[in-house]
């Protein structure tokens, strides 16, 4: 038994100082290079600069009906470049019929245009040029996995019809169905002045469901989140112009950033010194904990691809101190125990028994601002919901799970002689 946990414990530490020393100094080995996490992770306007586009609506509408369609195309253009809210785009409508976009990283105002600027007007054609349905019928619009057997695992368009849409997608798939000529039988699925798909009908589709595939040749994922999204987010209101684009400098610049990490740095390494010095050996898998938490976080960041600004930063470093609290709760309970004169065993058992209540209601309220914050905002409030979510269930699996593994795995290996060496 005290072998095993010797194994399991020596196993944990050596992968988690591995990855933790990977994010800091990278890692390359061949043609394979890891970059460190500061140089991988995705930085906002005010940390790396961007591209600002500034569009004006070509229209005659005037007052209050003005007012509606720029606001539903600052709701469609936030759609379309932050679904999730993490990019932190600056979108503001500048007086009466313009609105300014600032996107960060882009170094390219063409390629923010083309992000922001489709008008994303789908459409369903048979082969007489008769509009079947449109992207108005389209009530959800997700990017799905199909098992091809030429292609192999290959990204598609999962669309959903609303009630109207189905019924005239149904007839029109009967309809070109039963045609003899090969021509007669494809339906041209078309994204503003381009076909994107053309597949051939064979039989009748109900249930207001289709799928959009790249044809002969198997579709890109960039490509098919992209259109996904234009589709989802539907076409703007009215036509708008670019009048001016520009590059943009960053407004801290990359020094802020360099002194933040340093920042992070300290932190960590100052609640850690802390924590030994309260807890002394009970520390030592909360501060594992601690690093495993930091790059959870970290590593979600690289996959949603967050744009981390500085107060993200400052975000993430408050993440990492409210990490500890759950620890500290238990720790508080487990001293409580021994003191009351249980063993070291059965005082981690009583104190995570005794804590969990509280962690947990802590949390859930807590996880439910974010759910709020994320459902009800828009932009970085959206998004720092999102990090907010993350961070709860990060913290919640390192603090409950993680450290009483780590704690009963170190009471199998030391004999512990005195309450001291848990600080008691």
């Amino acid at each position: 038994m005290k072998s095993k946990s010797l194994v399991y414990f020596t196993l944990v530490v050596a992968v988690v100082l591995a990855i933790f020393a990977i994010g800091v100094f990278g890692f390359q080995l061949g043609d394979k290079k890891i970059p460190k996490a500061k140089e991988a992770i995705q930085l906002g306007l005010d940390l790396q600069g961007g591209v600002y586009v500034l569009l004006e609506a070509d229209t005659d509408a005037t007052g209050q009906e003005l007012r509606r369609y720029m606001d539903q195309a600052k709701a469609i253009i936030q759609q379309r470049v932050d679904g999730l809210g993490v990019s932190e785009p600056n979108i503001a409508i500048e007086g009466d019929n313009r609105i300014r976009v600032e996107l960060a990283g882009l170094k390219d105002s063409e390629e923010a245009l083309q992000l922001i600027g489709k008008t994303a007007q789908l459409q369903f054609i048979d082969p007489d040029g008769n509009v079947v349905l449109t992207g108005k019928n389209v009530k959800e619009s997700i990017v799905q996995y199909i098992n091809d057997p030429i292609k192999g695992n290959e990204p598609v368009i999962s669309l959903e019809f609303d009630n109207e849409g189905a019924e005239k997608f149904a007839e029109a798939t009967k309809r070109l169905a039963a045609e003899t000529d090969v021509q007669k039988k494809i339906l041209y699925i078309r994204l503003d002045d381009e076909i994107i798909s053309a597949p051939m009908v064979h039989e009748e589709i109900k249930g207001g469901k289709a799928i959009i595939n790249g044809g002969n040749e198997a579709m890109k994922l960039e490509d098919a989140t992209r259109t996904a999204t234009l589709i989802k987010a539907g076409a703007l209101p009215i036509p708008m112009k670019e009048l001016t684009s520009s590059v943009i400098g960053p407004t801290l610049g990359l020094d802020a950033y360099e002194k933040s990490i340093l920042a992070i740095g300290i932190s960590l390494a100052l609640i850690m010194i802390l924590l030994l010095i309260l807890y002394r050996a009970m520390a030592i898998p909360a501060c594992i904990s601690l690093l495993v938490y930091t790059e959870i976080i970290i590593g979600f960041f690289l996959l949603l691809k967050v744009k981390l600004s500085l107060p993200g930063i400052a975000g993430l470093m408050l993440s990492i101190g409210m990490a500890v609290d759950a620890n500290v709760i238990i720790f508080e309970r487990i001293r409580e125990e021994l003191k009351a004169g249980k063993t070291h065993k059965a005082a981690i058992k009583a104190g995570y028994k005794n804590a969990l209540s509280s962690i947990i209601d802590s949390n859930i309220t807590t996880l439910i601002a974010g759910v709020v914050l994320y459902v009800y905002g828009i932009g970085a409030i959206r998004g720092f919901g999102v990090t907010l979510i993350l961070g709860i269930v990060a913290s919640m699996f390192t603090a409950v799970f993680l450290t009483k593994w780590l704690l009963d795995l170190m009471a199998n290996i030391f004999t512990f002689k005195s309450n001291k060496s848990f600080g008691a």
